[in-house]
């Protein structure tokens, strides 16, 4: 199941929104670049038990 997440990119600080697989696993980090300014972040997943909600954090990409 996929939820759209609004996240602010850590680089640009620009809004982007972000499609979580709510069905990948209860705790989830995994690269991605920024839509705007194509710069890797990396974003935190955490679903909940029932499977029906998440909390998303991203962090710049580590050198």
């Amino acid at each position: 199941m996929l939820e759209e997440v609004v996240v602010t990119c850590p680089a640009c600080w620009e809004d982007i929104v972000l499609e979580v697989d709510l069905s990948a696993g209860d705790e989830q980090e995994y690269a991605e670049d920024c839509s705007v300014c194509c710069r890797p972040m990396t974003v935190h997943v955490t679903v909940s038990g029932d499977g029906e909600r998440c909390s998303v954090s991203v962090e710049p990409e580590s050198d």
